[in-house]
């Protein structure tokens, strides 16, 4: 003996072994199916999910409110959720105005929250209303927060304000699925481009990578909608147009709510340096 084991090439039987490569292809195949079948089931698991009483605004809420807890503690994420809903409401009362039914929102921890419905509107001026629909509210809910911190003198209240605000102004980014991109789509679809090149700056120059979902977003609806606005299709092209006096008042009041929301921004800073200046004393 030279201390090393003869290669096998019979089992015990006279039935030869298979080899080492073979065993692991079959390993390989049966972690295959294994797979396959968790796809299908996750797909069933996705498709059946909405129906769940835990994904309900309620559950998803407080799943939300959670998990914003670990990073600002609690009473900032309960105030938190409460103005992404104020938001999203809006979003519910104006497509229920246009006749569309829309779910209740339902919240996702770290991108914000989401409503479900058929449609957002026969044309791109009923989807420029939805979308603006959202910040008009959550603009008001903001202000109304800074107010009360104001007479209050609430650090916790200054810090949610200044957060709607800027929770606002973000979604006023001309891309879809951002509100800013439901309003350019009547007002000018081609600043769909320089919002999706801002996008792509912010997450160089901030590192945020959740910002990256967005952008695999808007990659994916974009292509679909210049094709619709470039079709010699009159249906697909007719969504786009829009009347003149209308491109005009949707402008005026994406433009008011961006100045609205960057003097709030402004304001609870001041307010919040000022009181911070007031305790030193």
């Amino acid at each position: 003996m030279d201390g090393e084991l003869p290669l096998a090439t019979e089992g015990p039987f006279g039935v030869p072994k298979r080899s080492l490569r073979k065993r692991a292809g079959g390993v390989l195949a049966g972690a295959g199916v294994l797979a396959a079948k968790f796809g299908a089931y996750l797909k069933s698991a996705v498709l059946v999910l909405p129906k769940l009483k835990l994904l309900t605004t309620a559950g998803t809420a407080l799943v939300s409110m959670a998990a914003y807890s670990l990073l600002f503690g609690w009473p900032f994420a309960v105030g938190f959720v409460v103005l992404l809903f104020v938001h999203e409401m809006g979003h519910v009362i104006q497509l229920r105005r246009e006749g569309i039914k829309a779910s209740t929102p339902m919240f996702i921890p770290f991108l914000g929250a989401a409503i479900f419905s058929r449609s957002l509107g026969d044309n791109a001026l009923a989807e420029a209303r939805v979308g603006l629909a959202g910040p008009i509210l959550g603009t008001l809910g903001s202000a109304v927060v800074a107010l009360i911190a104001a007479l209050t003198g609430s650090d916790l209240l200054l810090a949610l304000a200044y957060m709607g605000f800027f929770l606002n102004l973000i979604n006023l980014i001309p891309v879809v699925p951002f509100d800013g991109g439901r309003a350019m789509a009547a007002v000018a679809p081609s600043m769909w481009f320089l919002g999706i090149g801002g996008l792509v700056a912010m997450v160089v120059l901030l590192g945020n990578p959740f910002l990256l979902v967005f952008i695999l977003l808007a990659l994916r609806e974009m292509p679909r909608r210049w094709r619709q606005l470039r079709s010699r299709s009159i249906e697909q092209a007719s969504y786009y147009r829009v009347p003149r006096n209308h491109r005009i008042m949707i402008g005026l009041v994406y433009t008011a709510l961006i100045v609205a929301l960057a003097l709030g921004m402004a304001e609870t800073h001041i307010l919040a340096s000022a009181g911070h200046s007031f305790r030193s004393l």
